[in-house]
């Protein structure tokens, strides 16, 4: 039988390079006839620019601590985000008593309390990392708890039935199945860490990224504004890429 899989992937692939090259070929041409170039330049001098962009003297050890400091959260975040999740998902007690807590603390806007993670952890990294987490952890355990909320009861039952133990049944009847929810909260938790991480270095630090974002805009820099952002999106490109190889990974038994 021909594999069905491989000819649908080359469609979407193809897809896709065509959408990402219109988009570029429309802000090329935005940034040369229709945009003042001190707001926007084209994606082809902001190309050129990225070996300037990393000649500038702090660019490239802000990006390493940034970098750092978000798989840093980004870990803190996965590891908390499923040990409640799991937590509060797999007790019905636990789930009305405080989901409603979680998601009052996710709806709160995390900017507003800044100056109280600078206040515990001062103006290093603790305080990034920490404020990355405040943004990254909630989606993982919302998305926890509702993949844990589609297991059915009597898998857990039966694997108990038959003397399995609680890693085994985590092991072999939650995990799986809680796959694509987990994975999807990894995904939106990542963006979260990323965005908590900028937002506290952009108001704390005077030689990060915050710091050299600020920087080109007030000086009217665009080309190395959206250098500077370009590197920052192809790093969240390249973990969202990891994430996904790692959920095909795990959830290959499901495509038996």
């Amino acid at each position: 039988m021909p594999d069905t899989s491989s000819t649908l992937i080359r469609p979407l692939w193809l897809m896709r390079l065509t959408v990402i090259a219109g988009l570029l070929a429309f802000w090329e041409a935005a940034a040369r006839w229709w945009v003042d170039p001190q707001f926007l330049s084209p994606p082809s001098r902001v190309f050129l620019s990225l070996p300037s962009l990393f000649d500038t003297q702090g660019v490239p050890a802000a990006l390493g601590i940034a970098f750092c400091e978000f798989a840093v959260g980004f870990a803190i975040s996965a590891a908390i985000g499923l040990a409640v999740g799991l937590a509060i998902g797999l007790s019905r007690l636990s789930r009305r008593s405080f989901m409603p807590i979680i998601l009052l603390l996710y709806a709160t806007p995390q900017i507003t309390v800044l100056p109280l993670f600078i206040l515990y952890f001062g103006i290093g990294p603790a305080s990034k990392i920490a404020f990355g987490v405040s943004h990254g952890i909630f989606p993982i355990i919302v998305t926890v708890v509702a993949g844990v909320q589609n297991i059915r009861p009597i898998l857990i039952v039966a694997a108990r039935s038959m003397g399995a133990k609680r890693w085994q049944i985590f092991r072999w009847v939650i995990f799986p199945h809680m796959i694509p929810s987990f994975f999807a909260g990894l995904r939106l938790g990542m963006a979260g860490v990323l965005l908590g991480v900028l937002l506290a270095e952009l108001y704390v630090s005077t030689a990060g990224i915050g710091y050299f974002t600020q920087m080109f805009t007030e000086s009217f820099d665009p080309t190395k504004l959206l250098g500077l952002i370009s590197v920052l999106a192809l790093m969240a490109i390249a973990f969202n890429v990891a994430l996904r190889r790692a959920e095909i990974h795990f959830a290959r038994w499901r495509q038996n």
